[in-house]
């Protein structure tokens, strides 16, 4: 296995109610409301902002040239792929970049971007990318489980074009080296005894992801 797996695995019962959140159950179905969609694309608009200071901040405490070429590319798959997604998606209701970034951000975003920056803040590049993993990571293989699943049907799918993104293939490839990436760095830098506090990170991230689901889901509620 490599690390993601390990943490993963040792991070089980967090990762279980990110990925298989009612949020993520209803997406793939396609029954989840219009509404909560919504609220999640917007919500998650302000998240990338956050996100995307995250992988500066990577750049700043990158060691090598590798590792800021890693985090730079992570930041430009941000500012110039899945912004653009949150814009076209939301201009369906009339809301533009300016209206996105003017929204208040809820509590539950909060509460998991600054997670990750006080990570990265505080800790070393592998706390940061341990933090960032489950998100990055994660949502690629959501949506290509979701793909794989609906195929027959993806092209009535009306989330259809935020599968398509996540589950296609440049957003595979940003995945795979996120993966490799976090390999690199915990072979330089993690011990056991560290891994054990790296689940911790990682299933507090998880459990994050989950409660920002869960934030789409209640604003419909």
């Amino acid at each position: 296995m490599d690390v993601f797996d390990r943490l993963r695995a040792a991070a089980a019962p967090g990762w279980s109610l990110y990925v298989e959140h009612e949020f993520v159950r209803q997406l793939q179905t396609g029954q989840l409301p219009e509404a909560a969609f919504r609220a999640y694309l917007v919500q998650d608009y302000l998240f990338l902002i956050q996100f995307a200071r995250a992988y500066a901040l990577a750049v700043y405490k990158g060691r090598t040239l590798a590792d800021m070429r890693a985090a730079q590319a992570g930041l430009s798959a941000i500012l110039d792929v899945e912004m653009d997604l949150h814009v076209r998606l939301c201009g369906r209701w009339g809301l533009s970049a300016s209206d996105l970034e003017a929204a208040p951000e809820h509590a539950a975003t909060v509460a998991y971007t600054r997670f990750v920056l006080d990570c990265g803040a505080a800790g070393d590049l592998l706390d940061l990318h341990v933090a960032l993993a489950p998100c990055v990571i994660g949502y690629a293989e959501i949506a290509g489980r979701i793909a794989s699943q609906e195929i027959r049907t993806l092209s009535e799918h009306p989330y259809r074009e935020w599968i398509t993104e996540y589950s296609g293939e440049p957003y595979a490839a940003v995945a795979a080296s996120a993966r490799r990436h976090l390999d690199d760095l915990a072979a330089r830098a993690m011990t056991e005894k560290r891994f054990t506090e790296l689940v911790a990170l990682f299933e507090k991230a998880s459990r994050l992801e989950a409660d920002f689901w869960q934030m789409a889901l209640d604003s419909v509620a």
